[in-house]
Parts: C-alpha cells; structure tokens; sequence
C-alpha cells in the first residue's frame, strides 16, 4: 500500500499482516509518515492506492460506526476544545456502544480509568491536567471503547499514535506493559507509532519499519537491528551488556528481566524465554544525570 499526502512525494510502500494478540510497533524517523499510516489503518484516511483489510473486509467501505465498535484511536493531540471532566471524556469512548450498552458500563468506565491511574482525577477539568495525565485520560478512553470482547469474536484493536510522548519514564512503562497485558491475555491488537527504540524492542513483538527506501515489516528481533538503526537513523549500535533491573521479576513477557538496552551504542535482546528487552538502573539513572540506589 502506497501513500502519500496531496501535493507531496509518495512517503513509502508498505506490505504487511498485523495480528491480533500482538504489539506491532510502527518506526521511523521524523516524516517517514508513521502518524499518516496509523490514520490510513484506522479507516480515517483513505490511501490513494493498495487497500486496508479487517477481518477480511475493506475498512475504508465499512461504516464509521461499526469500525467503532471494533477498533479505537488515541490521536497525537489530546487536546480537549470543552471543559469536559476526566470521566466524561473517558464515557466519550462508550458512546459507539449506545445502542447496545453493556450492563457493565459505569464498571468499564471506573475500571478503565484504574488501568491508566486516573480514577483520582475524574472529577478534574481534563483542560488543568498535565500533559501526562491528559494522555493517560484518552488511553483510558480507548480502552473503555474496546473493553469488552465481540459478541461475533472478531479481533479488538487499538491503534496509538505515540502513547507514550507525554509520559514520563514510570508512566511510559506502565501504559506500555497495560498494552501488552491486552494483547497477550485478551487477543487485542495494539498498532503504536513509537520513537523511543527501547521501547519497542522491550514491548513490541512486531515492527513496521518506515524509511525513504519504503517500508519493512516483521518480527523486532529481525526488523529492528544494529544495522537497520545506522541506516535509518545514522546511530552506530553494537551488542550491550547483561544486567539486572532492581529485584528480579517473572519471565512473563510483561516484566523485565535480564537482558540489555539500546542507548547511544547498546541493542540487544533478553537471553530468557521470554525474549523482554530492559534498561539496566544504572542507564536510566546515568542518563538523567543521577546515580541510582538500588
């Protein structure tokens, strides 16, 4: 599938399966049109040539509101033109479930602003939140829209443009394990444009890789490698080394455990079987110019 914005230069060409139960992740340096692709994905934007098929169907001949129920959007902006409360913007994401409410729906929307550590603010103004915590309010609304599985069984998707730019290091963690979560015990889908390499090889099982050479597409381990980043980005990576991230933790594919980081020169994969990806203490701690204590 080629796209391209009216009046500029074909952006990239791009093949690819994405499967529910899976975190892909979509790559890329600035302009590559990470954000365009998402849109396209989601049925919000129509592509000039090639198609995007949901459960076999065309999502762009598929009615707005049925693509709804099957799939939510966090956008890049977050901004909020009313003074709708925390919780309001959250039941926002239950309104394509109208005519067919859940017996459960005040639950979902108290259950999902718990997942993204929100429920202490529904009754703020979204409008005086912080950058982070409006961000965690919209996952929040995503989740809430696709909280419940399809009565008919078809996948569940959630399509996130950067869901973690306005987070800091905790929060980008926890939104990015929240995910997963999702996709591994429940099948949901989760397409997120990333830039933060650490985190897709951590969290991702998938890469959509975007270059002016087109688009790539496959498992992170082969997709997203030391050469793959000195060609894109024009950074040299050579393996790093083993360590550990305060007290050890479940070889889940939730949790960290041993491996090693992308960082400046560092990429490498966990040796356990769970295939985690983490960042030693000490390189989250050297890198904000602190030591840590662990």
């Amino acid at each position: 599938m080629p796209w391209a914005l009216p009046g500029l230069p074909l952006l990239a060409t791009v093949h690819a399966q994405l499967q529910a139960g899976r975190v892909t992740a979509i790559l890329g340096p600035n302009g590559a049109g990470k954000s365009t692709l998402l849109s396209i994905l989601s049925g919000q934007r129509m592509p000039p040539s090639g198609r995007v098929l949901m459960a076999g169907q065309r999502v762009h001949h598929r009615a707005v509101r049925e693509l709804a129920l099957q799939r939510a959007v966090l956008a890049q902006d977050t901004t909020v033109a009313f003074d709708f409360t925390v919780q309001e913007v959250v039941e926002m994401g239950r309104y394509p479930h109208r005519h067919a409410p859940s017996p459960h729906e005040a639950r979902i929307v108290r259950d999902a602003m718990q997942a993204t550590g929100v429920a202490h603010l529904a009754g703020r103004s979204v409008n005086t939140l912080s950058g982070g915590e409006r961000a965690r309010t919209h996952l929040a609304r995503a989740l809430a829209q696709v909280w419940e599985p399809r009565p008919d069984g078809t996948a569940r998707w959630l399509l996130l443009d950067e869901p973690t730019a306005a987070l800091d290091l905790a929060h980008q963690h926890h939104a990015m394990q929240l995910v997963r979560r999702w996709a591994l015990e429940q099948g949901v889908g989760v397409v997120a444009v990333l830039h933060d390499l650490n985190l897709a090889l951590r969290y991702a099982d998938d890469v959509l890789l975007l270059a002016a050479q087109g688009g790539v597409a496959g498992p992170v381990d082969d997709i997203l490698t030391p050469d793959a980043v000195a060609r894109i980005w024009q950074v040299q990576c050579t393996p790093g080394a083993v360590g550990r991230w305060g007290a050890s933790a479940p070889h889940d594919g939730l949790n960290p455990c041993r491996g090693s980081v992308m960082q400046e020169a560092r990429v490498g994969r966990c040796a356990g079987p769970c295939r985690c990806q983490w960042m030693p203490v000490d390189a989250i701690w050297g890198h904000l110019g602190l030591k840590s204590s662990f």
